[in-house]
């Protein structure tokens, strides 16, 4: 077999692999939703009051 034909054979094979796996992912796994809080202090939100 030669030798290029043997290499994209392997890269045919390495996708294949990742793909099932993002499929996988994607099928079996279900994202957790949370409620996210973040706090700006007045500072940041209008730097102009501070002068």
């Amino acid at each position: 077999m030669p030798t290029l034909f043997r290499f994209v054979v392997t890269l045919a094979i390495l996708a294949g692999i990742v793909y099932g796996v993002m499929f996988a992912l994607v099928m079996f796994v279900e994202p957790r939703q949370v409620e996210l809080s973040v706090k700006i202090p007045q500072e940041k939100f209008d730097p102009q009051a501070k002068q």
